[in-house]
């Protein structure tokens, strides 16, 4: 089980019912990127996502995009993937090299919001044993991952990347099948993410989850 702590009152951050229906969600501006912060806003279902030259920005949308692991869509190529073994599932092995890859150039995308802060934040958060890596790897070679937050049995996905086809997909159910999570946190609604099963939900159905599993 991963190590979590109980809620406690910060004034710091508003009820996220009184979240601003535009833009998306957003909450407040300013405060600090560190551990206790970032667990508060977590908590609440709050996370940070700000360009390198803004303020810190927290945001809750509604509705919101979640993943129930048995929802989880794994077509027949990815099963007889994983079967082959052609890659190596690892976990916590080198989360720096993670976040940094998911930071990394994309294409079609011409920056990234996991700026040098949100890194050192997120080492952070890893250190204090709450962010996580799943590492895909081709021999000793990273060739894809995922990282996020763990709290009790949520893990907040934060950013995931591939340098092979499939390789986020194989770290995603590695993370599905560990039943340690009654839910994943997916944030913002994709294609990407609908096709492999994620939803959108309701603020209150959302709180409730969290209530429940954190």
């Amino acid at each position: 089980m991963i190590p979590w702590l109980e809620p406690t009152a910060n004034p710091h951050f508003p009820d996220t019912a009184s979240a601003l229906v535009e833009p998306a969600g957003l909450l407040a501006a300013g405060g600090r990127l560190d551990v206790e912060w970032l667990l508060v806003a977590y908590r609440q279902g709050i996370f940070p996502w700000f360009s390198e030259n803004e303020p810190i920005l927290w945001w809750c949308p509604a509705p919101r995009t979640v993943l129930y692991p048995n929802r989880f869509y794994q077509s027949k190529s990815l099963q007889k993937l994983a079967r082959q073994q052609r890659y190596r599932i690892t976990v916590d092995q080198d989360f720096e090299a993670v976040i940094e890859a998911c930071a990394g150039d994309r294409k079609g995308q011409s920056g990234t919001w996991i700026n040098s802060q949100v890194i050192d934040a997120y080492i952070d958060m890893h250190e204090a044993g709450f962010a996580h890596s799943i590492e895909c790897r081709h021999g000793d070679e990273l060739v894809g991952g995922l990282y996020g937050i763990a709290l009790g049995r949520v893990f907040f996905g934060e950013s995931m990347f591939s340098h092979v086809a499939n390789a986020s997909k194989l770290c995603l159910k590695y993370l599905v099948d560990s039943e340690d999570y009654e839910m994943i946190d997916c944030q913002l609604p994709t294609g990407h993410l609908h096709s492999l099963g994620a939803i959108e939900i309701s603020r209150e159905e959302f709180e409730s989850a969290l209530n429940r599993w954190i």
